[in-house]
C-alpha cells in the first residue's frame, strides 16, 4: 500500500520519543548531556560520511560534475544559505514549532521541560529544540526523498529501513531533549507523505544524479546538526535548506 511506509516511519519516531522522554528523566543531567554529546557525534559522521559518498560518486559521473563537484557542494551551500537567510527559514521553522509545542504541552506528558523547569517560556524553548533538531535530521537526507518516492510506488523498504534508524534516533534524542521529539512526527508526515503521494501519481521523475545532489548538501546540513548537539554555537540549519534544492537541480542540470 502507498503510504506504509511513511506511517511506519512515523510510529517508530512515536515510540522511540516515548521511551527516550519516560526514561530520561531516570537518569541525572550529566548522563543526559553525555548521551546529547554521543548523539552528535554519530550525527556528524552520519553527515559526514553522506557528504563524502556523494562527492565522490559525483566524480565518477564525467564531464563537468567530475571535474567541479566540489564546486557544485560549495557554491549551493553558500547560496541556500544566503537564500535562506534572506527568508528567514529558521524563524518560520521556529515559529511553527512554538506554534505546536503550545497546542500540545496542555497535555501533562509534554508540559514539563526536560530540565525539570516548570516554566513555560522554558518548556516551549526545550520543545522548540527538540522538534527542530529531530525535524531536520528525520526529513533531510537522500534516503527520505528516495525512501517516499519508492514507497509512493508501491516499495516501502528503504523507509522501513529509515524507521528503524529513526526510531533509536528518537529514543537517544528524546532522553536528552526532551517530548519536542515526538512533534517530529508532523514534518515527517508533511514531508515523506507529500513525496510518496506525487510519486504515486506521476511515477518516479526524480533521476538518480539528481538524488545525489540531495546527498551532498544534504549530509552537510546533517553535519551541522551534528555540530550543534557539540558546540555551543548554533549553526543555522534550517536557513541552509535552500542548498539541497539547488544541489539537486545543479546535479540534474550539469549531469544530463
Amino acid at each position: 500500500m502507498p503510504g506504509i511506509g511513511t506511517l511506519i516511519n512515523m510510529l517508530t519516531v512515536l515510540i522511540g520519543g516515548t521511551i527516550g522522554t519516560i526514561a530520561g528523566d531516570r537518569f541525572p543531567l550529566r548522563v543526559r548531556e553525555g548521551v546529547v554529546q554521543g548523539v552528535g557525534l554519530v550525527t556528524t559522521i552520519i553527515g559526514l560520511s553522506i557528504t563524502l559518498t556523494a562527492l565522490a560518486t559525483l566524480s565518477e559521473q564525467g564531464g563537468f560534475l567530475t571535474s567541479y563537484g566540489i564546486i557544485i557542494f560549495a557554491g549551493s551551500l553558500i547560496i541556500g544559505t544566503l537564500i535562506g537567510e534572506l527568508l528567514r527559514l529558521e524563524l518560520w521553522l521556529e515559529r511553527f514549532g512554538e506554534v505546536l509545542s503550545e497546542r500540545v504541552r496542555k497535555i501533562p506528558f509534554f508540559a514539563q521541560s526536560r530540565s525539570g523547569d516548570e516554566d513555560p517560556a522554558t518548556a516551549t524553548a526545550d520543545m522548540v529544540e527538540g522538534f527542530m533538531a529531530s525535524s531536520l535530521l528525520f526529513c533531510v537526507g537522500a534516503m527520505t526523498i528516495l525512501g517516499s518516492i519508492q514507497d509512493g510506488l508501491g516499495n516501502p523498504q528503504i523507509l522501513f529501513l529509515k524507521a528503524l534508524l529513526d526510531g533509536f534516533m528518537a529514543l537517544f534524542l528524546a532522553s536528552s531533549l526532551g517530548a519536542g521529539v515526538l512533534l517530529s512526527i508532523v514534518p515527517i508526515f508533511i514531508v515523506q507523505g507529500s513525496i510518496a503521494l506525487l510519486s504515486f501519481v506521476i511515477g518516479a521523475v526524480v533521476p538518480e544524479i539528481a538524488i545525489i545532489g540531495i546527498e551532498v548538501a544534504g549530509g552537510a546540513l546533517i553535519t551541522a546538526i551534528g555540530l550543534n548537539f557539540l558546540l555551543s554555537k548554533r549553526l543555522p540549519v534550517g536557513n541552509m535548506l535552500p542548498a539541497i534544492i539547488i544541489a539537486s537541480a545543479l546535479c540534474w542540470l550539469l549531469g544530463s
